[in-house]
Protein backbone atom coordinates (compact mmCIF):
# COMPACT_ATOMS: atom_id res chain seq x y z
CA UNK A 1 0.00 0.00 0.00
CA UNK A 2 2.21 2.76 -1.34
CA UNK A 3 -0.35 5.53 -0.87
CA UNK A 4 -1.15 5.36 2.84
CA UNK A 5 -0.96 8.89 4.26
CA UNK A 6 -0.98 9.78 7.95
CA UNK A 7 -2.41 13.26 8.52
CA UNK A 8 -0.59 14.14 11.72
CA UNK A 9 0.20 16.95 14.12
CA UNK A 10 0.45 16.57 17.88
CA UNK A 11 -1.07 20.04 18.29
CA UNK A 12 -4.86 20.08 18.35
CA UNK A 13 -7.01 22.59 16.51
CA UNK A 14 -4.78 22.94 13.44
CA UNK A 15 -7.27 21.67 10.86
CA UNK A 16 -6.01 18.09 10.85
CA UNK A 17 -9.39 16.33 10.75
CA UNK A 18 -10.84 18.92 8.38
CA UNK A 19 -7.94 18.38 6.00
CA UNK A 20 -8.20 14.58 6.16
CA UNK A 21 -11.95 14.63 5.50
CA UNK A 22 -11.86 17.14 2.64
CA UNK A 23 -8.94 15.44 0.90
CA UNK A 24 -10.57 12.02 1.25
CA UNK A 25 -13.76 13.37 -0.31
CA UNK A 26 -11.83 15.07 -3.11
CA UNK A 27 -9.83 11.96 -3.99
CA UNK A 28 -12.97 9.83 -4.08
CA UNK A 29 -14.75 12.39 -6.29
CA UNK A 30 -11.85 12.18 -8.71
CA UNK A 31 -12.18 8.47 -9.27
CA UNK A 32 -9.70 7.08 -6.73
CA UNK A 33 -11.21 4.56 -4.26
CA UNK A 34 -10.31 5.99 -0.87
CA UNK A 35 -10.40 4.79 2.74
CA UNK A 36 -10.50 7.32 5.57
CA UNK A 37 -9.27 5.89 8.88
CA UNK A 38 -10.49 7.75 11.96
CA UNK A 39 -7.74 7.03 14.49
CA UNK A 40 -8.76 9.79 16.90
CA UNK A 41 -10.82 8.85 20.00
CA UNK A 42 -12.69 12.15 19.56
CA UNK A 43 -14.12 10.56 16.36
CA UNK A 44 -14.51 13.91 14.64
CA UNK A 45 -13.82 12.51 11.18
CA UNK A 46 -16.62 9.97 11.69
CA UNK A 47 -19.16 12.58 12.77
CA UNK A 48 -17.99 15.04 10.08
CA UNK A 49 -19.25 12.60 7.45
CA UNK A 50 -22.64 12.27 9.15
CA UNK A 51 -22.04 8.71 10.39
CA UNK A 52 -24.06 7.81 13.49
CA UNK A 53 -21.58 6.39 15.96
CA UNK A 54 -24.16 4.49 18.04
CA UNK A 55 -25.24 2.49 14.95
CA UNK A 56 -21.77 1.15 14.09
CA UNK A 57 -21.17 -2.59 13.92
CA UNK A 58 -17.56 -2.03 14.96
CA UNK A 59 -14.74 0.49 14.85
CA UNK A 60 -11.02 0.90 14.36
CA UNK A 61 -10.72 -0.18 18.02
CA UNK A 62 -11.72 -3.73 17.07
CA UNK A 63 -9.45 -3.59 14.01
CA UNK A 64 -6.44 -2.74 16.18
CA UNK A 65 -7.09 -5.51 18.68
CA UNK A 66 -8.10 -8.09 16.05
CA UNK A 67 -6.74 -7.04 12.62
CA UNK A 68 -8.44 -9.98 10.91
CA UNK A 69 -11.79 -8.30 11.68
CA UNK A 70 -10.97 -5.08 9.83
CA UNK A 71 -13.08 -5.76 6.74
CA UNK A 72 -16.14 -6.34 8.92
CA UNK A 73 -15.97 -2.93 10.59
CA UNK A 74 -15.35 -0.76 7.52
CA UNK A 75 -18.37 1.43 6.71
CA UNK A 76 -18.72 1.21 2.93
CA UNK A 77 -19.70 4.07 0.63
CA UNK A 78 -20.15 6.90 3.10
CA UNK A 79 -19.76 8.84 -0.14
CA UNK A 80 -19.33 7.45 -3.66
CA UNK A 81 -15.84 5.93 -3.75
CA UNK A 82 -15.16 6.71 -0.08
CA UNK A 83 -15.18 4.13 2.75
CA UNK A 84 -14.65 4.84 6.44
CA UNK A 85 -12.90 2.92 9.21
CA UNK A 86 -14.77 4.70 12.00
CA UNK A 87 -13.97 5.61 15.58
CA UNK A 88 -15.74 6.20 18.88
CA UNK A 89 -14.59 7.29 22.31
CA UNK A 90 -13.83 3.68 23.24
CA UNK A 91 -10.64 4.02 21.18
CA UNK A 92 -9.13 5.96 24.10
CA UNK A 93 -8.68 2.64 25.87
CA UNK A 94 -6.81 1.09 22.98
CA UNK A 95 -3.49 2.72 23.85
CA UNK A 96 -3.57 1.09 27.28
CA UNK A 97 -4.54 -2.30 25.87
CA UNK A 98 -1.94 -2.14 23.11
CA UNK A 99 0.93 -1.59 25.54
CA UNK A 100 1.13 -5.32 26.24
CA UNK A 101 -0.01 -6.47 22.78
CA UNK A 102 2.24 -8.41 20.47
CA UNK A 103 3.73 -6.14 17.76
CA UNK A 104 1.92 -3.21 19.29
CA UNK A 105 3.36 -0.60 16.90
CA UNK A 106 2.32 -2.65 13.85
CA UNK A 107 -1.36 -3.29 14.63
CA UNK A 108 -2.75 -0.70 12.23
CA UNK A 109 -0.40 -1.86 9.47
CA UNK A 110 -1.69 -5.39 10.02
CA UNK A 111 -5.29 -4.17 9.91
CA UNK A 112 -4.83 -2.20 6.70
CA UNK A 113 -3.06 -5.16 5.16
CA UNK A 114 -6.45 -6.89 5.14
CA UNK A 115 -7.68 -4.20 2.72
CA UNK A 116 -4.64 -3.83 0.47
CA UNK A 117 -6.38 -4.43 -2.85
CA UNK A 118 -9.40 -2.21 -2.31
CA UNK A 119 -8.10 1.36 -2.29
CA UNK A 120 -5.94 3.68 -4.31
CA UNK A 121 -5.36 5.93 -1.28
CA UNK A 122 -5.74 5.53 2.48
CA UNK A 123 -5.85 8.66 4.68
CA UNK A 124 -5.36 8.28 8.44
CA UNK A 125 -6.66 11.03 10.71
CA UNK A 126 -4.29 10.84 13.69
CA UNK A 127 -5.05 11.95 17.26
CA UNK A 128 -3.52 15.23 18.49
CA UNK A 129 -0.73 13.49 20.39
CA UNK A 130 2.44 11.48 19.75
CA UNK A 131 1.31 8.38 21.63
CA UNK A 132 0.96 4.77 20.53
CA UNK A 133 -1.99 5.44 18.21
CA UNK A 134 -0.03 8.01 16.22
CA UNK A 135 3.01 5.71 16.16
CA UNK A 136 0.75 3.01 14.70
CA UNK A 137 -0.32 5.43 11.99
CA UNK A 138 3.28 6.38 11.18
CA UNK A 139 4.31 2.73 11.00
CA UNK A 140 1.37 1.92 8.70
CA UNK A 141 1.93 4.93 6.44
CA UNK A 142 4.15 5.56 3.47
CA UNK A 143 3.75 9.33 3.82
CA UNK A 144 2.99 11.96 6.44
CA UNK A 145 0.97 15.07 5.63
CA UNK A 146 1.32 17.80 8.25
CA UNK A 147 -1.29 20.57 8.66
CA UNK A 148 0.01 23.67 10.45
CA UNK A 149 -2.14 26.52 11.66
CA UNK A 150 -0.76 29.91 10.66
CA UNK A 151 0.17 30.89 14.22
CA UNK A 152 3.32 30.81 16.32
CA UNK A 153 2.68 27.93 18.77
CA UNK A 154 1.79 25.29 16.14
CA UNK A 155 4.96 26.23 14.28
CA UNK A 156 7.01 25.93 17.47
CA UNK A 157 5.71 22.39 18.10
CA UNK A 158 6.53 21.19 14.61
CA UNK A 159 10.08 20.19 15.55
CA UNK A 160 8.76 17.56 17.98
CA UNK A 161 6.66 15.96 15.25
CA UNK A 162 9.58 15.93 12.81
CA UNK A 163 11.73 14.25 15.47
CA UNK A 164 9.08 11.57 16.01
CA UNK A 165 8.74 10.96 12.27
CA UNK A 166 12.53 10.58 11.98
CA UNK A 167 12.61 8.17 14.92
CA UNK A 168 9.86 5.98 13.45
CA UNK A 169 11.60 6.10 10.07
CA UNK A 170 14.90 4.90 11.53
CA UNK A 171 13.56 2.18 13.81
CA UNK A 172 10.22 0.94 12.48
CA UNK A 173 9.33 2.17 8.98
CA UNK A 174 12.27 3.14 6.75
CA UNK A 175 10.16 4.21 3.70
CA UNK A 176 8.26 6.81 5.74
CA UNK A 177 8.56 10.34 4.34
CA UNK A 178 6.85 13.72 4.65
CA UNK A 179 4.78 14.25 1.53
CA UNK A 180 4.02 17.83 2.44
CA UNK A 181 3.16 20.54 4.92
CA UNK A 182 -0.10 22.42 4.44
CA UNK A 183 -0.78 25.80 6.03
CA UNK A 184 -4.30 26.14 7.43
CA UNK A 185 -6.54 28.81 8.98
CA UNK A 186 -4.69 31.52 7.08
CA UNK A 187 -5.81 35.10 7.77
CA UNK A 188 -4.16 37.48 5.33
CA UNK A 189 -5.01 40.44 7.58
CA UNK A 190 -2.41 39.44 10.17
CA UNK A 191 1.32 39.91 9.84
CA UNK A 192 1.96 36.79 11.93
CA UNK A 193 0.14 34.54 9.45
CA UNK A 194 2.26 35.88 6.61
CA UNK A 195 5.42 35.35 8.66
CA UNK A 196 4.47 31.74 9.44
CA UNK A 197 3.89 31.04 5.74
CA UNK A 198 7.30 32.48 4.91
CA UNK A 199 9.04 30.49 7.66
CA UNK A 200 7.41 27.17 6.72
CA UNK A 201 8.34 27.67 3.07
CA UNK A 202 11.89 28.61 4.05
CA UNK A 203 12.32 25.48 6.22
CA UNK A 204 10.45 22.93 4.10
CA UNK A 205 11.01 24.33 0.62
CA UNK A 206 9.22 22.27 -2.03
CA UNK A 207 7.63 20.08 0.63
CA UNK A 208 5.37 22.96 1.61
CA UNK A 209 2.20 22.84 -0.49
CA UNK A 210 1.61 25.92 -2.60
CA UNK A 211 -2.05 25.98 -1.57
CA UNK A 212 -2.87 27.76 1.68
CA UNK A 213 -6.21 27.02 3.36
CA UNK A 214 -8.04 30.17 4.49
CA UNK A 215 -9.82 30.60 7.79
CA UNK A 216 -13.49 30.20 6.87
CA UNK A 217 -16.75 30.09 8.81
CA UNK A 218 -18.34 27.78 6.22
CA UNK A 219 -15.56 25.26 6.76
CA UNK A 220 -16.26 25.24 10.49
CA UNK A 221 -20.01 24.88 9.94
CA UNK A 222 -19.91 21.94 7.51
CA UNK A 223 -19.19 19.13 10.05
CA UNK A 224 -22.23 20.06 12.14
CA UNK A 225 -24.32 19.18 9.07
CA UNK A 226 -22.41 15.95 8.44
CA UNK A 227 -21.13 17.35 5.16
CA UNK A 228 -17.85 18.05 3.44
CA UNK A 229 -17.17 21.60 2.28
CA UNK A 230 -17.75 20.42 -1.30
CA UNK A 231 -21.31 19.53 -0.32
CA UNK A 232 -22.02 22.32 2.13
CA UNK A 233 -20.69 25.23 0.10
CA UNK A 234 -18.97 24.09 -3.10
CA UNK A 235 -18.44 27.65 -4.39
CA UNK A 236 -16.73 28.89 -1.22
CA UNK A 237 -13.09 29.94 -0.94
CA UNK A 238 -12.45 26.98 1.35
CA UNK A 239 -13.86 24.48 -1.18
CA UNK A 240 -11.73 26.02 -3.91
CA UNK A 241 -8.63 25.87 -1.70
CA UNK A 242 -9.15 22.22 -0.74
CA UNK A 243 -9.73 21.32 -4.39
CA UNK A 244 -6.43 22.98 -5.26
CA UNK A 245 -4.71 21.14 -2.41
CA UNK A 246 -6.28 17.88 -3.63
CA UNK A 247 -4.87 18.44 -7.10
CA UNK A 248 -1.42 19.08 -5.62
CA UNK A 249 -1.68 15.87 -3.61
CA UNK A 250 -2.74 13.88 -6.68
CA UNK A 251 0.30 15.20 -8.50
CA UNK A 252 2.66 14.24 -5.66
CA UNK A 253 1.12 10.76 -5.54
CA UNK A 254 1.42 10.36 -9.29
CA UNK A 255 -2.34 9.94 -9.70
CA UNK A 256 -4.49 11.56 -12.40
CA UNK A 257 -7.61 13.63 -11.82
CA UNK A 258 -9.75 11.18 -13.75
CA UNK A 259 -12.99 13.14 -13.68
CA UNK A 260 -14.37 16.56 -12.88
CA UNK A 261 -15.52 16.92 -9.27
CA UNK A 262 -19.24 16.60 -8.65
CA UNK A 263 -20.56 18.29 -5.53
CA UNK A 264 -23.31 16.08 -4.13
CA UNK A 265 -25.41 16.83 -1.08
CA UNK A 266 -25.40 14.35 1.79
CA UNK A 267 -28.85 13.11 0.75
CA UNK A 268 -27.51 12.32 -2.72
CA UNK A 269 -29.07 15.27 -4.53
CA UNK A 270 -27.12 18.01 -6.34
CA UNK A 271 -25.80 20.52 -3.85
CA UNK A 272 -26.55 24.22 -4.08
CA UNK A 273 -24.11 26.87 -3.00
CA UNK A 274 -25.12 28.47 0.29
CA UNK A 275 -24.03 32.06 0.30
Amino acid sequence: MERVIAVANQKGGVGKTTTAVQLAAFLAQHGHPTLLVDLDPQANATSSLGVERHALAGTVYEALLAPERTSAVVVPSVRPGLDLLPSTGILAGAEVELVTANQREFRLRMALGQLAERYAVVLIDCPPSLGLLTVNALVAARFVLVPIQCEYLPLEGLAQLVTTVDLVKRRLNPPLDVIGVVLTMFDARTRLALQVVQEVRRVFGARAFRTVIPRAVRLAEAPSHGQTIFEYDPSSRAATAYAELGRELLDRLGLPATCEPLAVAHDGSPSESRG
